[in-house]
């Protein structure tokens, strides 16, 4: 622990005159971090990490603030990069940089992940690698940056409410400047984590952005195994330098016979970890593009298999064994996500007669061969309805007890191009009927969004479908049940404006997040 640098914070009071740490909540091969309040704004926690070398040679001190400044810069341009505030060098000589303090899991500790999230995780860490790799304005050039310490430790998973989960890469930056203390004080040009580095980076030469590319190959077998490419007898540097530069990686397949993954993916991984960077994918835009293509991969099989199942329950309902389901149905179903007789049912739905006819949203039960679902009915222009065919559906749910039980269900649809679609409801949650139909979203991992069509005949025109996830579902159950137990209250309106100064806030920070999360969505649309 660096317990001079804390002594001497509380000693003054204060580090650089505005931190106040508190207590150590990490350590690793680059240092320490610890937790901090930044009294000029109020004491918001940030998080503080003090590296491990001392920079009192001139040259390592305009070495660190100039990887610092561009950590800085380069944490601003992506979402994916843990955000920098500041920097300094303590009384001690301890180079420190202050960064946004989040509450997550190292992705260290969620490893071996399912290949969903592995598809959702490994997207964003590849477009936060491609912001650095592009590079950042320095000076009047474009430099770009290389990490050099790729690995599950420097990844943080924290929850968020537009993409479920949100990457966060650490020490971006921070590996340059360790390298070259490190090569100041022990001659040796290596600095680095042995099982995911390169071959030329245990050269200790100049490194590209392939190298990172190399370490993210480790990483993704890490991810969807539990396990290291190779198995060296030991975890010295000759044992590690014999893997990468001469040792065939295992195959996914002997590691992990259980696991079923697209050959493409997995001859993606084997790429990324050719000995010489000439064979790897030569840039991070690549992978995202195969990526890509994986993902409609895996969701036509994941659509094709539900398709399959419901057809052959239909089979064994029907005594001659036709089937009765037109075909521009059966192809729908592969667009929606949804279970092919839920999506029937959704477009053999007719507007109700009491609701007007005019572009609103409402919650309403459907009643289907295989059971009763909540979904939600909107009425748009065929015009907004064609444009939002491949919006991105996100959900958010807020709930209050007091002074009346009141929820609020935020469904957003949201295009790249033409931004966010707002749908909330309230629901009234000591009304049994509101009871039922939360009782069923939370019953289901999808809940259908059914289009109908303001101009005559107002027929359905379109079924897309959101996802909820588990504990979304769980924090359901749990206010259907707080309601059913609270006494009886006449002020819904109260707390329906309430909820309505909550939903004016919370649309604030969702279109910030929207907004500076873009390249993401973008990519995202494009596998919908």
């Amino acid at each position: 622990m660096n317990q001079s640098a804390f002594a001497s914070s509380q000693s003054t009071g204060l580090l650089a005159n505005r931190y106040q740490l508190k207590h150590l909540i990490g350590k690793g091969g680059m240092g320490e971090v610890f937790l901090a309040h930044d009294i000029l704004l109020g004491g918001i926690p940030v998080a503080i990490k003090f590296l491990t070398h001392t920079v009192s040679d001139p040259k390592m001190q305009k070495d660190f603030v100039r990887e610092a400044l561009m950590s800085a810069a380069l944490s601003q341009q992506s979402l994916h990069i843990v955000r920098a505030y500041d920097y300094g060098v303590s009384e001690e000589g301890k180079p420190f940089y202050v960064m946004e303090y989040l509450s997550g899991k190292s992705l260290k500790d969620l490893i071996p992940i399912p290949l969903p999230m592995f598809m959702t995780l490994t997207r964003q860490i590849c477009l936060g690698l491609q912001s650095a790799h592009q590079g950042i304005e320095h000076n009047g050039i474009i430099c770009p940056l290389v990490h050099r310490d790729i690995k599950p430790a420097n990844i943080l998973v924290i929850p968020d409410p537009i993409l479920g989960q949100l990457v966060k890469i650490l020490d971006f930056g921070i590996a340059k400047f360790l390298n070259y203390a490190a090569s100041i004080s022990t001659n040796k040009g290596f600095h680095g984590t042995l099982p995911y580095c390169s071959p030329e980076q245990l050269e200790g030469g100049e490194l590209d952005n392939r190298s990172d590319i190399y370490s993210l190959g480790v990483m993704m077998f890490e991810m969807l195994t539990g396990e290291k490419p190779w198995q060296p007898e030991t975890d010295f540097f000759g044992a590690w330098y014999k893997a990468h530069h001469f040792e065939i990686p295992r195959a996914i397949a002997d590691v992990k016979f259980h696991l079923q993954i697209p050959p493409q993916l997995n001859d993606l991984i084997m790429d990324c970890l050719s000995k010489s960077p000439s064979d790897r994918p030569q840039n991070i835009t690549q992978i995202l593009e195969v990526l890509q293509k994986i993902n409609l991969v895996i969701n036509n099989n994941l659509s094709t298999v539900s398709f399959r199942k419901e057809v052959s329950n239909k089979q064994k309902k029907s005594p001659n064994g036709n089937l009765d389901i037109n075909k521009n149905q059966s192809q729908k179903s592969l667009i929606s996500g949804l279970p092919l007789i839920i999506e029937q049912g959704c477009w053999q739905t007719i507007w109700p007669n009491e609701k007007p006819i005019q572009e609103i949203v409402f919650p309403h039960i459907l009643n289907t061969e295989q059971g009763n679902v909540t979904a939600l009915w909107l009425m748009l222009s065929k015009k907004e309805i064609k444009s939002r065919a491949i919006s991105i559906c996100y959900n958010q749910f807020i709930f209050i007890t007091s002074p009346h039980p009141m929820l609020l269900w935020l469904t957003i649809l949201y295009d790249h191009k033409l931004g966010p679609k707002w749908l909330p409801c309230y629901l009234d949650m000591q009304n049994s009927q509101n009871q039922r139909m939360v009782c069923l979203l939370a019953e289901n991992e999808r809940y259908p969004l059914i289009f109908f069509t303001i101009e005559a005949p107002h027929s359905s025109a379109n079924v897309l479908s959101c996802y909820i996830d588990q504990s979304q579902r769980q924090m359901l159950k749990r206010w259907v049940e707080q309601s059913k137990n609270l006494p009886l209250s006449t002020k819904s309106q109260l707390s329906k404006n309430l909820l309505k100064q909550e939903y004016k806030q919370l649309q604030f920070r969702i279109q910030q997040q929207l907004a500076s999360n873009s390249q993401v969505l973008a990519s995202v649309s494009r596998n919908q």
